[in-house]
């Protein structure tokens, strides 16, 4: 406790620092004003309604940072704009150009953030439409009737304020502390927490004391859990030969090549959650058909996927295929191999070459099964926990969890970093 008191004293104590954390805090506020300004016309108990039934809303929300379920002026949040991120990244390996763009260092990321803000524009109106047209086609009407003109006023007013969030995002990655999109999304999840408390509180029965101490036990250690997972990684070692200069001859260096359990973080859950999604969707809009065979079988698909069983098995299995997806994405064994052999390195007992490609694909599907089952897990975790403690009100999201715990981490390194700075500083 005193090294944690002792940090937050040395981080106050620099000017730049604070002011950092300030304008962090200001931009804060601002979202959370804008997420909590709702569109006029709502039925805002309809809409609760909505969310209490239909579990895929909750998920989505998650990435908005709370401000679906008000139906606020930013209803999609950052949504669009990290699927479009998402999109850029997997165009790196369809499409040459965007893949050069990439390895041109500062000015290859400028252009490929400035084609991502673009490409939020469309995503964020097609989500938007989605959503309100799935709204619109439940039991519980939440808009009412819409006209065109009005629909096409709440798409580009819900779009505007995805871009509004995503510039206040930007502000706070180049004036504040971490990431600006994932610092929204992770306040947008605490903010959650104090109303699952209070319905907790609310409902407080005292035959139910074991269930929630049971269900305090497993949000402990799951917090543990998703740490530990965050943090582990397999260091492979790299030696590099001694090099002679002059009449010295210089001794061999040996590092290590850190290679993460949760290479892919929440990505696997995003892209999960959108191809579950997908065909409610499309079912939604055949329910009332016409013609009685698509009218059933969209029946058909909207009872299966709101079958938690059913949805908990696919969302698993679409997570750990995903997390095996993304992470032959982002992690390619020849280029790491190529680069290590540039800087004149190589494995231990492995041959430069194809056996170190070999070895480090080996390797890299070993870590990622570990790796993609704790996604998996993590995934159906609010209805393992519902299982086991009968408790309604509390809902431990494992990838709320997650999202929270790697924000945190990511500004502890952080301010880690800029003490360290610091003090080389005044050396």
């Amino acid at each position: 406790m005193a090294n944690i008191l002792e940090s937050i004293r040395q981080v106050f104590k620099h000017r730049d620092l604070r002011m950092r954390i300030f304008w962090t805090l200001i931009i804060v506020l601002i979202v959370r004003i804008v997420t909590h300004t709702p569109m006029p016309g709502v039925n805002l108990d309809a809409l609760s309604q909505v969310f209490a039934s239909n579990q895929y809303l909750g998920l989505i929300d998650l990435f908005s940072g709370g401000s679906l379920n008000r139906f606020s002026i930013a209803m999609m949040g950052v949504a669009p704009f990290i699927n479009a991120s998402i999109i850029m990244q997997l165009m790196g390996m369809a499409l040459p150009s965007v893949e050069a763009l990439q390895k041109e260092g500062e000015y290859g990321r400028r252009k490929i953030n400035q084609y991502t803000r673009w490409l939020t524009i469309p995503l964020g109106m097609i989500q938007a439409y989605g959503m309100i047209a799935l709204l619109q086609r439940s039991d519980i009407k939440v808009l009412g009737d819409i006209t065109m003109m009005k629909m096409l006023a709440i798409i580009l007013i819900v779009t505007a304020g995805t871009v509004l969030l995503m510039w206040l995002g930007e502000l706070i990655s180049e004036h504040g502390i971490g990431n600006g999109v994932s610092i929204i999304i992770f306040i947008g999840i605490l903010a959650s927490l104090p109303q699952g408390l209070t319905s907790t509180v609310a409902l407080f029965d005292a035959s139910k004391l074991i269930e929630i101490l049971a269900f305090a036990v497993l949000a402990i250690a799951t917090v543990y859990l998703v740490v530990y997972i965050t943090e582990g990684q397999r260091n492979i070692p790299i030696a590099y030969a001694g090099r002679g200069g002059g009449n010295r001859l210089y001794s061999g260096q040996t590092n290590h090549l850190p290679l993460r359990v949760n290479q892919a973080g929440v990505i696997p859950i995003i892209f999960a959650i959108s191809l579950l999604l997908f065909p409610g969707l499309i079912a939604s809009f055949f329910a009332n058909a016409r013609t009685l065979w698509i009218a059933e079988s969209a029946q058909w698909l909207q009872s299966a996927f709101n079958d938690k069983w059913v949805y908990g098995a696919l969302y698993f299995v679409l997570v750990v295929f995903f997390t095996y997806f993304y992470t032959w994405v982002v992690f390619k064994p020849d280029q790491v191999a190529e680069n290590i052999q540039k800087s004149g390195g190589f494995i231990p007992g492995i041959r430069p070459g194809r056996q170190t490609i070999d070895f480090l694909a080996y390797v890299s599907n070993r870590i990622t099964l570990a790796g993609a089952i704790f996604l998996g897990l993590i995934a159906v975790l609010p209805n393992i926990v519902e299982g086991l403690t009968k408790i309604q009100t509390l809902t431990l999201g494992g990838t709320g969890l997650l999202i929270v715990v790697s924000v945190a981490l990511e500004l502890m390194r952080q301010l880690r970093a800029q003490l360290i700075m610091k003090r080389y500083d005044t050396i």
